[in-house]
């Protein structure tokens, strides 16, 4: 066994009382070839001590004597030898009648009585009587010895457990001596040498039965983990092929309400045959285990094994349906299994359920893989590699697939189209989408009415109408007739550009032509009329749609709260949610979000505030918005005690306000309300907790901006940002350096201006026109004209406002050098640049 196994059993090994019905032999075993390591070690050669010429004539007498004695008692047959004999003579007599048990016992017994028999000979005797299945016989042999009174354990138990091992191969050669004597160590109370004697075993490949692992367990420390030790002993068992061993141990861990690791229970799945681990991966879980994603690797190899590549499918289904995600090697081993029984068109089912990520990558080498097989992949391969992707969001790696296809000489057909056609549109590319429908035009594949309601849509969705109309002109053309979706499309398009009167118009169009509209057709045209003030109409819609059979739904009652929300009629918007709770509608977190958000615009926050709790029992997740909503009703209610409980809670879910929130907190800090703990503070609390936990340069930049009309505490803000050593970036200088100047802090502006000079950052126009205007503002200017000179020579232009300082300087007669004539210089140098620009 490994090293580290058996340090693992050395400080994990505890009481677990397994108690199991007591057996006659105990069920010790040998390791299995296929788990013997090259460390595991042989057991020594049996080599006593040779006797002399006399020793082997007294010997052999003694023998004889013994054998063919009759009914005269032991003592009497021997009387004669008594003064002779010698320890070293019972070795020796016990080699040669070893094979009469009971001959054995008599003349150990007599040879004890009169001399002590040595620890060697009392290991001979325990093998010969396990050999003999005389277990209690050699229980009570090895007792007997640690019955001995002053006996120094430890060097006793080295002796007899080495003496034990150098006379087991020629003696017994029986593995379960070792659980006896394993056993009267535990019940001697001696458990840390009957650990030694595991540890030792399993060094020469001997593993001990259950039953002794549940005496020592069952007589250790109460206290200890019960369930680690049971778990130690059962890995162990299953580490070297002792299953049905570790099956008991299970069983018995149940018995006492405990259940292994889900761990341990993968690699007792993984040693299983293929056929069992099936059926054990359907039965552990009636006993409380919980499979994780590596169980269900490991059966759908075994199922994948079997034949049963369609079951191994299914079980990448029922993984999702018990919340676990699929990997890697989860897909690999079904596909796999599908191309070695050549059903590649049933890849498709794979990608309906595969996350973005790594399936690009892993199914492109594949395909690879499958071309270097032999195999190659058709048009149904990678059209449905292409849908899978494009419904997956992924579309360059559908475009990948498309393209690869067409280097093979795939000829895509309708179907490829489709779906890399649709693909682009999801993701707002029209003008890819519009070049592959001419494409596939052109290459004479008529289009069907799904290729064209897809592109359809994509047009409508990207607000492209004019083009959505063309693409339906062109179906109608081309003998497709459009079906409900494609009219449906076309109006919440429409309704979406409050073009109210032509979506009616294809409201009676449908009518016309047979076409029932649905609930969705309703619920655009509803949100089309809502969007456009209609409300009264949007509600008298509802109603007809209803009597004609169409149910409203969760969408369409949201739909008209939303439009009584942002038109301050709250109460309105509560009858519309009572009805709609009335019908047994269950409402969603759209229609929470929307109508928190109208109360609290309407500052009904004893509303909002019930609203958001229901939400939160609900189990809906709060959006970063909704919260925002909350402490904007708070504040602008002078609620500054709910205010903070609500961004605490925010902060607690990891979500970011807007940086509105961040000027409420700022204001009431800076106009001094309520400077009282529930007011935030703008250094350590909106900057570390409010706007992140670990602040950048963008993140104190935005604190700056909104300091910059109270320069002080923007400057308090700028020198925080350095000392935890963030570097500003150009655009926090230059809010600063605007903050100062319109505070006539020009100092400090000039201070910051030279910084950034320093530190590269190329300053702009507005930044240098800020610094004069701030000059002038001054009366500094000699300090206006070095930064003016400084613009020309970085060829950038100032503002008109600059030119009315300077030529206002000049009507007042400060003539002096360091005023810049307005007629040389800045007509001609500034203005004519504006000119310039004005003609470009």
């Amino acid at each position: 066994m490994k090293k580290g196994t058996t340090f693992a059993l050395r400080n994990l090994i505890h009481l677990f009382p397994l108690r199991s019905s007591s057996q006659s032999i105990p069920n010790a075993r040998n390791i299995s070839s296929s788990t013997v390591t090259d460390t595991t070690r042989p057991f020594p050669d049996y080599s006593p001590k040779k006797p002399s010429v006399r020793d082997t004539e007294l010997v052999h007498q003694i023998a004889n004597v013994i054998k063919l004695r009759r009914a005269e008692p032991l003592r009497r047959s021997l009387k004669p030898y008594e003064c002779k004999f010698k320890t070293d003579h019972l070795i020796w007599v016990l080699m040669k009648i070893r094979s009469d048990y009971a001959l054995v016992l008599d003349f150990f017994e007599w040879a004890r009585s009169r001399r002590d028999s040595t620890l060697e000979s009392l290991c001979i005797v325990t093998h010969l009587a396990v050999a003999s299945k005389d277990l209690n016989m050699a229980r009570s042999m090895i007792s007997s010895f640690w019955e001995r009174p002053k006996l120094n354990v430890n060097d006793s138990f080295v002796q007899f457990f080495d003496l034990l091992v150098y006379t087991y191969k020629d003696w017994g050669s029986d593995p379960h001596v070792f659980d006896v004597f394993f056993q009267v160590l535990v019940e001697f109370g001696m458990l840390r040498e009957a650990r030694k004697v595991f540890e030792k075993m399993l060094n020469y490949g001997l593993v001990l039965s259950v039953d002794s692992c549940n005496l020592y367990l069952d007589r250790s420390s109460k206290d200890c983990d019960k369930t680690a030790a049971a778990i130690v002993v059962f890995r162990i068992l299953v580490e070297f092929g002792m299953l049905r061993e570790a099956r008991r141990v299970f069983e018995k861990m149940l018995n006492y309400g405990l259940v292994l690791s889900v761990d341990s229970c993968n690699l007792y799945l993984s040693k299983e045959k293929t056929g069992t681990a099936v059926i054990v991966f359907k039965e552990f879980p009636e006993a409380g285990v919980c499979w994780n994603v590596a169980s269900y690797n490991i059966v759908i190899h075994c199922v994948c094994q079997l034949g049963r590549v369609t079951e191994a499918h299914h079980l990448l289904v029922l993984m999702e349906l018990k919340g676990y995600t699929p990997d890697v090697v989860s897909y690999s081993t079904v596909i796999n299994g599908y191309c070695r029984f050549g059903e590649l068109e049933k890849v498709w089912k794979l990608i309906e359920v595969m996350k973005e990520g790594f399936e690009a990558k892993l199914l492109y080498l594949r395909l690879l893989e499958m071309i270097g097989d032999g195999i190659v992949p058709d048009n149904v391969v990678y059209t449905t590699l292409i849908d899978g992707f494009c419904k997956g969001g992924n579309i360059k790696a559908a475009s990948k697939f498309f393209h690869e296809m067409l280097s093979l000489d795939i000829a895509p057909d309708v179907l490829t189209y489709t779906a890399v056609i649709s693909g682009f549109c999801r993701v707002g590319d029209m003008v890819e989408a519009g070049k592959l429908f001419n494409e596939m035009i052109c290459r004479g594949l008529e289009p069907d009415s799904v290729t064209f309601t897809e592109v359809i849509n994509g047009y409508c969705k990207a607000g492209e109408m004019k083009e959505a109309f063309s693409v339906h002109n062109r179906m109608i053309q081309a003998g497709c007739s459009p079906n409900v979706v494609t009219y449906t499309t076309l109006i919440d398009g429409l309704c979406k550009e409050g073009d109210l009167d032509s979506a009616n118009d294809l409201l009676h169009e449908m009518w016309k032509i047979g076409l029932q509209p649905n609930l969705f057709t309703y619920n655009s045209i509803v949100n089309g009329l809502c969007k456009s003030g209609n409300i009264e109409e949007a509600i008298k819609l509802v109603g007809e749609f209803e009597a004609a059979g169409i149910k409203p739904d969760a969408v369409s009652y949201t739909t008209l709260m939303d439009a009584y929300c942002k038109s301050g009629e709250m109460s309105k918007a509560q009858e519309i949610l009572k009805e709609m709770l009335g019908r047994g509608i269950e409402p969603t977190v759209v229609t929470f979000n929307n109508l928190i958000r109208g109360h609290c615009k309407a500052r009904n926050m004893k509303e909002a505030w019930f609203l958001y709790r229901g939400m939160v029992e609900k189990g809906f997740s709060v959006s970063a918005g909704t919260y925002s909503d909350l402490i904007k009703g708070f504040f602008k209610r002078k609620k500054f005690a709910e205010a903070r409980e609500v961004f605490e809670q925010m902060k607690r879910e990891g979500l970011a306000a807007d940086k509105e929130i961040y000027d409420f907190f700022s204001d009431v800090k800076l106009k001094g309300r309520r400077r009282t703990d529930t007011v935030v503070d703008p250094v350590d609390e909106i900057i570390e907790s409010y706007l992140g936990l670990e602040p950048d340069s963008i993140t104190f930049t935005e604190v700056i901006n909104g300091y910059c009309k109270a320069g002080q505490a923007a400057t308090a803000v700028y020198k925080d940002m350095c000392a935890r050593e963030v570097g500003p970036d150009g655009k926090t200088y230059e809010n600063l350096i605007r903050g100062h100047c319109k505070a006539r802090n020009m100092k400090e502006a000039w201070f910051l201006y030279r910084g950034m000079v320093e530190k590269g950052f190329s300053v702009s126009a507005s930044t240098y026109s800020a610094l004069i205007k701030g000059f002038f503002k001054r009366k500094k200017f000699v300090e206006a004209r070095e930064v003016f000179e400084q613009m020309k020579r970085e060829g950038l232009a100032g503002d008109k406002e600059i030119f009315d300082f300077f030529s206002d300087v000049k009507l007042k007669g400060r003539r002096t050098d360091t005023v810049v004539d307005p007629v040389d210089e800045i007509i001609e140098s500034y203005l004519v640049d504006d000119e310039l620009r004005e003609a470009n």
